[in-house]
């Protein structure tokens, strides 16, 4: 029984070695996957307020084309204007044909629409003539109408406005173009918090999860210590036991001794020193 007790203790003292090395590696594990989880981490704020930079460079650039938008139709608004004006000088001047702002109108119409709808190959093809068609017709009513100076003042007029509405566009494009760039930029770098949040979440879970498997170790640990506690109760109870048993046997055996030598004495034999002692130590002399 005791020795099986003892190979018990000994079986749980190993386990109780291999418990502790598998909950300090899994804690240890635990550790590496948060430090790494954190790390992530740290990188989504890192690209997080690089988009909130390029969001607001992004805006900058929208309200400076939208002010230059908003100067451009200032002198759209200018150029009808004058155009109003010409074309009462036209009246006067020529007494047919069609208005020369119309026309300015129509063009800018048919150039948005080229710009912006889809189209077959077809239907631009027959676009894009009828703006050359309408702009030729337009420089031909000029070249008509220049020879007369008040109209050839109000073209020079309108001429330089169109140039500052031709920077002013091509100005609009540039902050646009940047604009839509760093959008791009902006798109990229969320699809890249997207991923590495995941990562991160996905290192976390991991973390998480060592760290259960650990605290379940950690509970084998606490039982397996209990379990040795008391067994070790168990089991000096039982040497304690067994070294009592051996005393009584030793001491009976003494006695049994001790009664014989006692019986030689009374028959008058010769008694040896250690039989004289042995008598003393069992207390019959």
């Amino acid at each position: 029984m005791l020795e099986k007790l003892v190979e018990r203790r000994e079986q749980l003292e190993k386990d109780l070695k291999d418990f502790i090395r598998k909950r300090d590696e899994l804690n240890e594990e635990s550790k590496k996957l948060a430090e790494k989880r954190n790390e992530l981490n740290a990188q989504v704020k890192e690209l997080l307020n690089k988009v909130r930079e390029l969001k607001k460079s992004r805006d900058e650039l929208n309200s400076k084309a939208k002010e230059l938008r908003a100067k451009r139709s200032e002198l759209h608004k200018k150029i009808d204007a004058l155009y109003k004006d010409l074309d009462k000088l036209r009246r006067n001047i020529d007494r047919g044909g069609r208005p020369l702002g119309e026309i300015e109108k129509e063009i800018r119409r048919l150039e948005f629409k080229q710009q912006t709808a889809v189209l077959t190959i077809e239907k631009e093809r027959q676009l894009v003539e009828r703006i050359a068609k309408l702009k030729r017709e337009l420089e031909e009513r000029k070249a008509q109408l220049e020879k007369h100076e008040e109209f050839k003042k109000l073209i020079a007029e309108i001429k330089k406005l169109k140039e500052e509405v031709r920077s002013l566009t091509e100005q609009i494009k540039g902050y646009q173009e940047q604009a839509d760039g760093v959008h791009e930029q902006i798109v990229d770098l969320l699809k890249n918090v997207d991923e590495t949040r995941k990562k991160a979440d996905e290192y976390h879970a991991k973390a998480v999860e060592a760290r259960k498997e650990a605290d379940r170790y950690h509970a084998e640990i606490i039982k397996t210590r209990k379990d040795i506690k008391d067994l070790d109760k168990i089991i000096k109870a039982l040497k304690a036991k067994q070294s009592k048993s051996k005393e009584q046997r030793e001491k009976e055996e003494l006695i049994r001794k001790a009664k014989e030598i006692y019986e030689m004495f009374k028959r008058g034999e010769k008694l040896e020193t250690e039989d004289i002692l042995l008598l003393q130590r069992a207390g019959l002399i």
